[in-house]
């Protein structure tokens, strides 16, 4: 389905619940808002107290800065020591938690036809984009082609145990495009521990729900981030997530063109050809994983291949923006919006 012409990319952003705004018996909502993974963060908590509310934020917030110390691409962490053995052809500890991010990123890379693919982190550097403030610009042809010629992929990783090493040294992994997603489904297992029964958890563009607050679902509205407004709105429902992946988050611009963290695995480019993808998974286990992971290999196969990408990985609810701000969509996420504008 092709609409008309809308602004050119997404993100998520919550709409502060004015479904609640008039309705002074209703509990509260409290939100709790931080800076983590270089994006903001925020815990829309329903039903609490202030003072439990702020300690259950507090508590994911820890979480969330446990992740993105543990997974910090170019900054000191495990994975850069797992990245330096891999480059020494040396053997690296894990642990539990690391082998099912790394065998999970594994599986998703392997259903997209490696076009999910972490282990080119030599590629995302080569570009510019491991630094908090990108001053990227075009590497060398020959640099581009040495690594995409040396097809780092997660199959290259190796397990024995909690043991981990590669048969390929150009493999250096990145999990910009992973860990938000699992950061989600983190702090959702913390918060339903806690009994916690309705709370919105957004990092970054990326949502997931639990329950809902009072009599209707959380409502998520998917916004311009160039401008002002909502390009749409959906109902989210518990365990529900949503995933996005855009040109606009790391960029830079050379020529003309915009250049974005995205690569392209098998050019070593950046993808220029979409703005935004929007990705809906319902229900499962790891949702915020599954969502987070999904939306970057139909933003890399783009306008032509998304469709098929979609199919591929069982997914009904996805949106794609192209460059020139056309909307792509499916057919479940067509009618799904078009329920929520006749609410």
């Amino acid at each position: 389905m092709n609409t008309p012409r809308l602004p050119h990319a997404l993100t998520v952003l919550v709409l502060c619940l004015a479904l609640l705004a008039g309705c002074s018996r209703e509990p509260v909502v409290h939100r709790v808002q931080g800076q983590v993974f270089g994006t903001a963060v925020e815990i829309t908590l329903y039903g609490e107290t202030a003072e439990r509310a702020q300690a259950l934020g507090a508590q994911v917030m820890e979480e969330f800065n446990r992740l993105h110390h543990k997974y910090h691409a170019w900054r000191p962490s495990a994975l850069t020591d797992l990245n330096d053995h891999i480059a020494r052809g040396e053997r690296y500890e894990g642990d539990e938690e690391m082998v099912y991010l790394l065998r999970s990123a594994t599986a998703l890379a392997e259903r997209s036809g490696h076009t999910f693919n972490p282990a080119i982190g030599r590629l995302v550097r080569l570009w510019g984009f491991h630094s908090d403030r990108p001053d990227a610009q075009q590497p060398p042809a020959d640099e581009i082609r040495r690594l995409v010629d040396a097809n780092p992929r997660m199959s290259d990783l190796r397990y024995d145990g909690m043991t981990i090493w590669s048969v390929n040294k150009t493999v250096m992994l990145d999990f910009g495009g992973w860990v938000k997603g699992y950061a989600l489904d983190r702090a959702a297992a913390l918060l339903r521990a806690a009994g916690v029964r309705a709370a919105l958890i957004n990092v970054g563009g990326n949502i997931l729900a639990i329950g809902q607050p009072g009599n209707r679902p959380w409502q998520v509205g998917i916004q311009d981030p160039r401008g002002a407004g909502t390009v749409a709105r959906i109902a989210l429902h518990d365990n529900e997530a949503i995933g996005t992946s855009g040109d606009y988050r790391r960029y830079f611009s050379e020529g003309g063109r915009r250049r974005t963290h995205i690569i392209d695995p098998r050019t070593g480019e950046p993808v220029d050809l979409v703005a935004s993808v929007t990705v809906i998974v319902s229900g499962g286990e790891a949702p915020g994983l599954r969502s987070d992971g999904a939306s970057k290999p139909m933003f890399i196969v783009g306008p032509e291949g998304w469709r098929d990408m979609a199919e591929r990985l069982d997914l009904d609810q996805v949106m794609l923006i192209d460059a020139q701000g056309v909307v792509h969509m499916t057919t479940a996420l067509a009618a799904r919006l078009q329920h929520a504008m006749s609410e």
